[in-house]
């Protein structure tokens, strides 16, 4: 894995900001429905987080599902942690879980 220079940009990413989105678009302009949908689970909750655009890199974008080994994107990261994708996410947003996650892992305040 430390061979791969797309996993190291991505171990990166993720060692210097607890919450990361990999995603189509940037949170200001997602270009699809399921990045838009995570955006705004996270926004509701006011949490900050790195948005990473993955369309303009395409290494990146086949990068991202190899190293979660998850097929789709968006793809949320807390303190390092994969955490899922959209159906995940707003699965856990519904039920409180993603907040007590935020919260255990010092994201929400």
């Amino acid at each position: 894995m430390s061979g791969n220079p797309v996993f190291a940009r991505i171990q990166q990413d993720l060692n210097e900001n607890p919450v990361v989105l990999y995603m189509k678009g940037s949170p200001m302009f997602p270009q699809c429905g399921f990045s838009a949908a995570v955006v705004q689970v996270l926004s509701d909750l006011g949490v900050k987080f790195k948005g990473v655009d993955v369309l303009v890199d395409p290494s990146l974008r086949e990068g991202i599902k190899e190293f979660a080994n998850w097929p789709t994107i968006p793809q949320l990261y807390v303190k390092g942690e994969f955490v899922g994708g959209c159906d995940i996410v707003r699965e856990m947003a519904a039920s409180g879980e993603l907040k007590d996650l935020l919260a255990d892992k010092g994201v929400l305040v």
